[in-house]
């Protein structure tokens, strides 16, 4: 799996700087996520796989996709089929998610609460965050009532453990010593 996002990195990058300077990331990821889907199949997969001629499976690939792809996705693809690329398409779709993210300036925070938030204090916790990170946020909130009470944020490599849990398990820690 490492390899094909290794392998993937290029490419993203290729068709993430080709959509920024057409104005188009939003059809780029939209073509890019159906590519996706289509590389993901098992009766597509066991074709690619089977090494047959670069122009025949970007033939194929684009005949699934059809009306889905645009001119410049075609080559895309013709240029991924060329160099055996097309089972990667999953990795190139994440890679280009993520650096779209980084030139929005948005992030996916995870927060753990022990109750609902209501939608003022997921508001005001967005509000909060975005400062701090300096960044637009998307909050994904869930319960999980081993919280106890307080929050567990997590974002990127951050995590905020405001938790009653967590404070207790430092606590502990603590007395252990």
């Amino acid at each position: 799996m490492s390899d094909l996002t290794n392998i993937a990195r290029p490419y993203a990058r290729a068709a993430f700087d080709f959509a920024v300077e057409q104005n188009a990331l939003d059809a780029w990821l939209q073509m890019l996520a159906f590519a996706a889907e289509v590389a993901k199949d098992d009766q597509v997969g066991a074709y690619l796989g089977a090494n047959g001629a670069a122009d025949k499976q970007a033939g194929l690939f684009i005949q699934v996709c059809g009306e889905q792809l645009n001119e410049h996705g075609q080559n895309f693809i013709k240029v991924m089929a060329e160099n055996h690329r097309l089972l990667a398409l999953p990795e190139v779709l994440a890679a280009f998610v993520a650096l779209k993210a980084e030139y929005e300036k948005e992030i996916d925070v995870s927060v753990v609460s022990a109750t609902k938030l209501s939608k003022a204090q997921q508001d005001k916790l967005a509000t909060a965050l975005s400062q701090r990170l300096a960044r637009k946020v998307k909050l994904n909130c869930s319960e999980d009532p081993a919280v106890v009470g307080g929050m567990l944020i997590k974002a990127g490599d951050m995590v905020i453990d405001g938790s009653i849990r967590g404070k207790l398990d430092r606590l502990a820690t603590a007395l252990q010593s």
